[in-house]
């Protein structure tokens, strides 16, 4: 389809990139299935978390689409999906101001996590907006110096699920927690939240690899163009050997034989 066939409509879910919400979801659903299993889920305050995390995911790709365009990181030359500021269907101001908008939704709905969880929430939720606009925007964006793998194994994966579990057991705790309490981030939460790390690092992964040269000809120092193409399969690898480990480490110790169930998708 050529950008002369495409709508309104269409250009505005290109730059959202719904096709990334599931990395945005798995986490939350991590952390809300292990507040269930510890007798702890709250509903509200899962409802929350997993729409605050949605709101982040669509503010962070509109924060790329708009700031990888600004710095000449996205090309005609790019392979994978179209990129509306670049492509000329989206004016960038309007793109900007997606990008703005959908960052303050997250912030609204996580006065209400603020409301439940405390301080913690505040740093959580202010980290996890700059960081999604840091990471390509700003003099020294994240994705540009290697650092997005890290970004995303550390947002989308250990904050999202253990943030995820602490806004549902925090809501057990009377008042308003300035630090989490010891029994709302068990190590259990921890652990579990590297399986999702991992799987969302290595769409990241794959991305990076495609766009390998057509970064390094940009100047985008991404950390497949730092280490090639040969250690970015080992990092991918190791983080899906990883993802398989995890499962089998929490049926080795007190879990039943359901947490196996992710072996089910093995080649």
């Amino acid at each position: 389809m050529s950008t002369q066939e495409v709508s309104r409509r269409e250009a505005w879910l290109m730059a959202a990139r719904p096709q990334t919400l599931p990395a945005a979801a798995a986490p939350v659903i991590v952390g809300t299935g292990l507040a269930l299993g510890a007798g702890a889920f709250a509903p509200l305050p899962a409802l929350a978390a997993l729409v605050g995390a949605l709101l982040i995911q669509v503010g962070t790709n509109f924060a790329n689409d708009y700031y990888d365009a600004k710095s000449g990181v996205d090309s005609d030359d790019r392979e994978g999906f179209t990129r509306v500021t670049q492509s000329g269907l989206i004016a960038p101001a309007e793109v900007r101001w997606a990008m703005i908008g959908t960052f303050a939704l997250s912030i609204l709905v996580g006065t209400y996590l603020v409301w439940v969880g405390g301080l913690p929430i505040v740093v959580i939720g202010l980290a996890s907006v700059a960081a999604g606009v840091l990471y390509a925007g700003g003099p020294y964006p994240l994705g540009s110096y290697g650092l997005g793998d890290l970004f995303v194994f550390v947002f989308f994966g250990l904050v999202a699920v253990t943030g995820t579990y602490y806004v549902q057991a925090a809501a057990t705790v009377s008042g308003v927690p300035l630090r989490p309490p010891s029994e709302t981030l068990p190590l259990a939460a921890v652990v579990a939240s590297l399986p999702a790390a991992a799987l969302s690092t290595n769409i990241l992964v794959v991305n990076n690899v495609r766009d390998l040269e057509t970064d390094r000809a940009a100047g985008k120092r991404s950390l497949a163009v730092l280490i090639g193409y040969r250690w970015s399969r080992v990092e991918f690898l190791l983080l899906t050997g990883m993802a398989y480990i995890v499962p089998v480490v929490f049926w080795l110790t007190e879990y039943g034989p359901l947490v196996l169930a992710p072996l089910l998708t093995l080649p």
